[in-house]
């Protein structure tokens, strides 16, 4: 996702009290950049952290080969699945023409 965009054409405000933009001030001084470009890019990249976090999902070693062994040899359907499919199939069959 590219985050520098040619045409800036959204807007977004936020109150922050003074101490909050004198920090703020202080961190763009010390990259070089303006309060608002900082800001954006800051708030740009825990964005895109936060939700890259939310859709990773983590495993612990246990849990991997669990998930694996499961993927190679799955349980067999139980009697309530084979049904819901033998049921499933005979509505199938009975609205083709």
């Amino acid at each position: 996702m590219e985050h520098r965009t040619r045409s800036r054409s959204e807007r977004l405000e936020a109150r922050i009290s003074p101490a909050q933009k004198e920090v703020l001030a202080r961190a763009a001084a010390l990259q070089g950049r303006t309060i608002t470009d900082f800001v954006v890019t800051q708030a740009f990249s825990a964005a895109l952290e936060t939700i890259r976090e939310h859709e990773m999902m983590s495993l612990s070693r246990r849990d991997q080969e669990a998930f694996a062994q499961a993927l190679l040899a799955p349980a067999e359907p139980a009697e309530a699945l084979r049904q819901a499919f033998a049921q499933h199939r005979n509505l199938l069959n009975r609205s083709d023409p």
